[in-house]
């Protein structure tokens, strides 16, 4: 049952019922109980979401509040509250949780749904006089405003966020390993042993092979639990083997040296549509990989990446780069202008050179990905 307030009193608040949740402007001063007369047209809805209830407020052409509404955060709750909005309204609310299945809903009913970057709304969360409610009507009012402003994002389609799922419960299994891993070798430390570096896969068995039997003992249950997510990693691995077959584009993309089938797939999966980007350079910005800005007059201070975007796939990407700069790597463009960086010497010269490959790799990456060429790692070399 829709929970709503009248703000048409001074913000007098009076509990109505589902059937005048959402009057019309002429009947935006409805009496509890009162039947719906017309639809609401030409609205802009802001909606503040949470785990349990989401608020919803609608704004007309004026930019009066005409309702406000209490609806549980479900698909049934979606609905029935945007069931007497007429179509098309534009709903706004913050990119989050449910945002994904919540914008694909509302698309559905046929509203524009605008979902804006939680970066961009500091007058939100810095707002003397936060709240629910008051949240909901900041985003229905700047809906109404420039929509720049809100620098919208783009949510990846169903199908291509239920493969992505594949990809990211792998990684949530590597990352839950490689914490064991370290675990193990923290615990040997301890006691005034070490054990040799070896491939992850074969980790508990040499762990198992290398260990003081004092030590295995106790560690054995962190072993048998490494054994296990080494096999479940494996059997992941053959469903990717799948998934490629099914994207001639990620198998283009996994001829770059040190772009395996993962970072391939978790690429194209993450932009979704190669389309969407006007220039490929605006991929290094998405992924995150750009240096923050912060210029006034003359001060213009050098900040780190602004680590936007995919958590994942900027991983991924900084983890290709460092395999391209490995001395044993063959001979690339990429190798060729990272090295020129690193070598330029002062702190952390290195790390920022991986940084810039990565985003170069975003950017060579994308532009294969449109125009369907073949890698060449000496095109600028071949050009010359």
């Amino acid at each position: 049952m829709l929970n709503c307030r009248n703000p048409s009193r001074d913000g007098m608040k009076r509990p109505l019922l589902v059937a005048d949740a959402y009057a019309s402007v002429a009947h935006s001063k409805c009496r509890q109980g009162a039947a719906m007369a017309k639809v609401i047209t030409e609205m802009t809805v802001g909606v503040d979401v949470s785990d349990k209830h989401t608020y919803f407020c609608c704004v007309d052409q004026a930019g009066e509040v005409v309702r406000q509404a209490k609806v549980p955060t479900t698909d049934a709750g979606i609905r029935k509250a945007l069931s007497k909005v007429k179509a098309p309204a534009r709903v706004v609310l913050e990119a989050g949780t449910h945002s994904p299945w919540m914008s694909r809903l509302i698309e559905s009913l046929g509203h524009e749904t605008i979902v804006a970057d939680p970066r961009r709304l500091k007058i939100i969360s810095q707002s003397a006089t936060k709240n629910d409610w008051n949240d909901a009507e900041l985003l229905a009012r700047l809906g109404r405003a420039d929509l720049k402003l809100l620098k919208p994002i783009f949510h990846r389609t169903e199908r291509a966020a239920a493969d992505l799922r594949v990809l990211k419960v792998r990684g949530a299994l590597v990352k839950s390993r490689t914490l064991l891993i370290n675990s193990v070798r923290g615990l040997t430390k301890s006691h005034g042993a070490r054990l040799k570096a070896c491939a992850p896969e074969r980790f508990h068995v040499i762990a198992r092979e290398s260990l003081p039997k004092e030590l295995a003992t106790g560690v054995e249950p962190l072993l048998k639990a490494i054994e296990d997510l080494t096999a479940q990693i494996a059997e992941q691995d053959r469903s990717l083997e799948a998934m490629v077959a099914a994207f001639p584009d990620a198998q283009r993309l996994d001829a770059v040296y040190g772009v395996g089938p993962v970072t391939a797939l978790t690429f194209i999966l993450t932009l979704d549509d190669k389309e969407r980007f006007k220039s490929s350079r605006s991929v290094g910005q998405f992924v995150g990989l750009c240096p923050r800005q912060d210029q006034s007059g003359d001060s213009d201070k050098q900040l780190h990446i602004s680590k936007a975007g995919d958590t994942q796939l900027r991983s991924l990407l900084v983890s290709s780069a460092q395999t391209i700069l490995r001395k044993n790597a063959p001979d690339s463009d990429l190798k060729r202008w990272g090295t020129s960086l690193a070598s330029r010497g002062g702190k952390n010269a290195k790390k920022r050179a991986a940084v810039a490959v990565a985003r170069k790799l975003a950017v060579l990456l994308h532009r294969l990905w449109v125009t369907g060429e073949a890698y060449e790692p000496l095109h600028a070399g071949k050009a010359a």
